[in-house]
């Protein structure tokens, strides 16, 4: 692991209210400044009050791309910087801003495994509700998403895959950033979230990343073009530091495959894993897997890419190397083979449909809460989850329903949480007398 030690350097201090106001006029910031601002965060000696003032500056007046790039390498530099040189095979990562239902990660990681692929995949934490991936890998019995740095590298090494959580050296700045952004309301923020997620991802030795912007009602981001945007600036600052980055805007106003729950959800990437699964998820899969291996450089042209990807979720070996993954991190693989010994909960309902007609529009947020107050996800960091709950089979939209025909299945253990989470389900979706157009899941591809 490296740190840069910075040369001395002639640099006279400005103070943090001529900083605060110059953003706030619409001034740019050279690189000096921000590693000032940055500096500053890190060693508390800029009062919060300020720091979230400049924060809401940098909300209202953004950050031109040489200042994106700036702060995201300070960022970066902030903290240690795994070095993976001694892997040979090329290293790249999957971020997605995430999404409701979304488990592509448990299926990409050991795909691109299976491909010949190294992937150093660090998870930070999720929007409110997001589960997230490793509370999903936590389902299975034994599994660690807590690992050194160390020991980090060496299962790189040995295995060629991690999936583990953020650890406190890497980007330490970011965490400071993070908190304060929830606080303050400036989460949106396009180059403060560019500058969040390439610090991390950069920090951890990938060459390259390819970065799945959800936007809708399930997604943090819902405007089409912010995320349009968000997509553009993350891939621009991606290259300004040397690395290989691809993005994909992909649609997230209603839940991704046919499950929302951990164990439902780790089941249903296993199906994944086996070629099997509902049809949205495996495009998804499948256009993002294509991404990573053409990124490595193992697949030339998108025929041989797509023929790459297709083979190894079909003939087992992505599968082999989850359950590799599993048992590396402390997991019973045992539960791969046997999906039949997660958790089940004591008690399934449907949703029916109040009446007939088609699935026109879908809140995945809506869902997603009421996954939540079934006991599938945490309010704070020591709550425990319940992985038996959560829903399955759902419609998606253009799908035509019948009167009383079930919208969805719920799986809970606790009728008064049921009784909660009813009106969530309830209200989250809309049916209309005709079929809509259902929605463009790739909207657009930013290379």
């Amino acid at each position: 692991m490296t740190k840069r030690t910075l040369p001395p350097r002639r640099f006279i201090k400005p103070t943090f209210e001529f900083l605060i106001e110059k953003k706030r006029d619409g001034g740019e910031f050279n690189q000096e400044e921000i590693r000032y601002i940055i500096d500053s965060t890190l060693d508390g000696e800029m009062p919060q009050h300020q720091l979230a003032a400049l924060a809401m500056a940098i909300y209202f007046q953004g950050m031109s791309a040489q200042e994106t790039a700036d702060l995201t390498e300070e960022m970066m530099l902030s903290g240690e910087v795994i070095d993976l040189s001694h892997i040979a095979k090329p290293k790249i990562d999957k971020y997605s801003t995430g999404g409701v239902g979304d488990k592509t990660s448990l299926v990409l990681v050991p795909l691109a495994m299976a491909s010949g692929v190294v992937v150093p995949m660090m998870c930070g934490v999720e929007h409110d509700y997001v589960i997230n991936t490793l509370d999903k890998l936590a389902a299975i019995p034994g599994f660690k998403g807590h690992q050194t740095t160390e020991h980090f590298s060496q299962q790189l090494a040995r295995i060629g895959g991690a999936i583990i959580s953020q650890t406190d050296d890497l980007a330490p700045v970011e965490g400071k950033f993070y908190a304060l952004r929830k606080e303050t309301g400036t989460i949106p923020s396009l180059p403060l979230i560019t500058g969040s997620v390439l610090s991390k991802k950069l920090a951890e030795g990938s060459e390259g990343l390819v970065i799945d912007v959800k936007w809708g009602n399930g997604s943090f981001i819902k405007d089409l073009e912010q995320a349009k945007q968000l997509a553009r600036s993350m891939t621009r600052v991606g290259r300004s530091m040397k690395r290989r980055c691809v993005a994909l805007v992909t649609d997230m106003n209603q839940p991704l495959g046919d499950t929302v729950g951990t164990s439902l959800e780790i089941k249903e990437a296993i199906a994944l894993l086996k070629g099997e699964g509902p049809e949205d998820i495996k495009e998804l899969v499948l256009k993002l897997g294509m991404e990573i291996v053409r990124l490595a450089g193992v697949a030339g042209s998108t025929l041989s890419a797509k023929q790459t990807v297709q083979r190894h979720l079909t003939d087992g070996s992505a599968l082999e190397k989850f359950k590799e993954l599993v048992k590396a991190q402390g997991g019973d693989p045992s539960y791969i083979d046997h999906p039949e010994k997660f958790p089940q909960a004591k008690h399934i309902r449907k949703l029916p449909a109040p009446k007939r007609g088609y699935v026109h529009t879908i809140n995945a947020a809506m869902i997603a809460h009421g996954v939540h107050l079934l006991g599938g996800g945490k309010e704070g960091p020591h709550d425990k989850i319940d992985y038996a709950v959560g829903v399955s089979e759902i419609k998606k939209v253009g799908t035509q329903v019948k009167q009383g025909e079930p919208l969805m299945m719920i799986h809970y253990n606790d009728e008064a949480k049921l009784e909660q989470a009813l009106e969530h389900f309830k209200n989250a979706y809309r049916l209309a007398p005709k079929r809509p157009t259902p929605p463009l899941l790739v909207v657009e591809r930013v290379a």
